[in-house]
């Protein structure tokens, strides 16, 4: 089979189209034929080895997962023989990023576990797009946030990749959703329902006098202290990503009740299954920037790390019988 397989840290210049063998699958795993995956910034962390801290997991001199590779979507070609949710046929999407990775090529080994039956209602594209991104909005949302009914939210960094689903979920969960993008992304976002949206290029981000019962970050720059004269006197700050100034402002500064936590997703296929059952209710959209085939993968992680994407940067790995056009926006 063909993978992008890479045996050192650095750019994406060093991923290399090789023909391997096709993995066989153990007791446990089902063997998927990769249709779709998708770029995050674990992927970025897994090519380049940065920050430094992260290659106590991934291999210190060289990375350990030769084929990187997290959202994957496709169809189940064999299965284990100790499997039990799945069968040949079923089409499925997961995320990779704690079992091995392997995503970047024509088919992975899995173990069952780590996927989930894909939205009847999507494509495989867009289904790729989905495992990583939208279960770390989700999981900062109503496990780090514990997001009610009726609560406040303010989603900063809202037309990326897990912005585009954050405040879609946060809206699903029933809050109230101010999100805070450029100029030309507030058509986007008004586009998936949102009603509060900020141009943090033309307006005030915080207003004066309004506060919020959750502030999710997301590669954000504001300085701390803007964050946590917004939040309520019981309300919670989770940071995804951001710039390096910020984590050890967040891990380093608190007031009174004020929660701040820097949050990193763990792959559940239980939190796959809710992100299916709101994708197939329509509450829940996948915003795809572009889209490129598989011999150019370097190319889009070139143009994932740019910082410009709107929602989600989707290779197609394989040809298949389409069940639809994804939505590019």
């Amino acid at each position: 089979m063909k993978a992008f397989v890479t045996n050192k840290y650095g750019s994406p210049d060093i991923l290399e189209l090789q023909d391997v063998e096709k993995p066989v699958c153990k007791d446990n795993q089902v063997l998927v034929k990769v249709h779709a995956t998708s770029i995050n910034y674990g992927n970025i962390v897994l090519l380049r080895g940065k920050p430094f801290v992260a290659r106590f997991a991934f291999g210190m001199m060289k990375p350990k997962f030769n084929i990187p590779g997290g959202d994957i979507s496709g169809t189940i070609e064999t299965i284990g023989e100790n499997v039990k949710h799945f069968q040949v046929g079923d089409e499925v999407f997961g995320d990779l990023s704690s079992s091995g990775w392997g995503g970047f090529a024509e088919y992975v080994a899995v173990p069952e576990n780590s996927i989930a039956r894909k939205p009847k209602n999507i494509s495989f594209e867009e289904a790729a797009s989905l495992p990583m991104a939208a279960s770390t909005a989700f999981q900062a949302l109503r496990n780090k946030g514990n997001l009610q009914e009726g609560q406040e939210v303010f989603i900063y960094g809202a037309s990326g990749g897990v912005g585009t689903f954050a405040v879609q979920i946060a809206k699903a969960l029933g809050a109230n959703v101010t999100a805070v993008c450029s100029t030309r992304n507030v058509d986007i976002i008004k586009s998936l329902g949102i009603d509060h949206v900020i141009d943090y290029k033309k307006e005030t981000i915080f207003e004066k006098d309004r506060t919020y019962d959750l502030i999710l970050a997301i590669n954000g720059y504001q300085h701390m202290s803007e964050y946590l004269k917004a939040l309520k006197a019981n309300g919670k700050f989770i940071l995804v990503g951001g710039s390096p100034k910020q984590m050890p402002q967040a891990m380093f500064r608190s007031i009174g009740n004020k929660k701040i936590n820097i949050f990193m997703q763990s792959p559940k296929q239980e939190d796959l299954n809710f992100i299916k059952d709101l994708v197939e209710k329509n509450q829940l959209t996948a915003v795809i920037d572009r889209q490129f085939s598989f011999n150019e993968l370097p190319d889009a992680f070139k143009y994932f790390e740019e910082g410009h994407a709107q929602g989600k940067v989707v290779v197609k790995v394989s040809s298949y019988e389409s069940n639809g056009t994804p939505r590019i926006f």
